[in-house]
């Protein structure tokens, strides 16, 4: 059954002629009568007599539009329901995030300034997530995280940089090249890979560190103690090189360009909600690259 020849019937009924109907519906008048005509040989019954002087409802009419009406209306209210939650934006924005990625508390603090009636479910790990599987509406991505699942937006590229105190600079050979970072503490970020290799310019240089760790902060805190070498991303690093507490090291070899790109399934529909926190980023992205 055809549920708008359904409530096309309801409306000529309101409305009193198809004329009227096609005029306030915006449906031409003969669409109004071959679904209507359609709608009668679905259900077996006549539901209205038409000539071109009058229209009256049937008995079968009579009783289908008690119902009709009333799933019409339903109808209608839903969708004005609807259209009065899309008004303010709100409802629940599943995301993740790498857990390293600390501007993002400053992104998600600017988003809900701007939109207060959001309530926001953050899962903030390094893995590969599903994300039909676990419900994340949007995943921000550092490096590239192609996925045959997912539509990937890219929001801009950035480098490591590598540091050390001044303190521990003078205590250590002269670093002029990648090649002497042999002889000196370094500490790493633990990659899924367990690599101990950094890509500096064209050199690939093994290092025996002391430490690998997942937590930026912890490396950051390691830096500025003068304990190690290290890398960290700019948005902790530059802060500290502005301020001369760090060094910014063999700035002719630099680390790989890193990718920051959103990641959402392909195959779903995406919420109003969904759609502007995505565009949210995308203009978020221009100010932070």
């Amino acid at each position: 059954m055809d549920l708008n020849a359904v409530a096309l019937f309801v409306k000529v009924v309101q409305y009193g002629s198809f004329s009227e109907t096609a005029r306030r519906t915006q449906v031409p008048v003969a669409t109004v009568s071959r679904r209507i005509k359609l709608l009668e040989a679905d259900l077996g019954f006549r539901l209205l007599e038409r000539s071109t002087r009058y229209l009256r409802v049937t008995d079968a009419g009579e009783s289908f539009l008690e119902y009709a009406a009333q799933g019409v209306e339903a109808f209608e209210t839903g969708q004005s329901t609807l259209e009065q939650y899309q008004a303010v934006l709100s409802g629940t924005l599943r995301l993740s995030v790498p857990s390293g990625f600390f501007p993002c508390r400053e992104l998600l603090q600017r988003f809900r300034a701007i939109h207060p009636n959001v309530r926001i479910k953050l899962l903030a790990t390094e893995r590969k997530v599903d994300l039909i599987e676990e419900g994340i509406d949007v995943a921000l991505r550092v490096g590239n995280r192609k996925d045959n699942q997912a539509v990937s937006k890219l929001l801009g590229t950035y480098r490591h940089l590598l540091v050390a105190s001044p303190r521990l600079l003078k205590q250590c050979a002269s670093l002029q090249h990648p090649s002497h970072l042999k002889s000196v503490p370094c500490a790493l970020w633990n990659n899924p890979a367990g690599s101990t290799l950094w890509q500096l310019g064209e050199e690939t240089v093994e290092i025996h560190p002391f430490l690998q760790v997942n937590d930026y902060l912890h490396l950051e805190e390691l830096a500025l103690s003068g304990v190690c070498v290290t890398e960290l991303p700019p948005f902790l690093a530059k802060k500290h090189i502005d301020s001369g507490h760090l060094i910014h090291l063999l700035q002719s070899y630099p680390f790989p360009e890193c990718d920051l790109s959103l990641l959402y399934p392909s195959g779903k529909h995406l919420s109003r909600l969904v759609r502007t926190y995505i565009e949210f980023c995308m203009e978020w992205a221009i100010d932070f690259f």
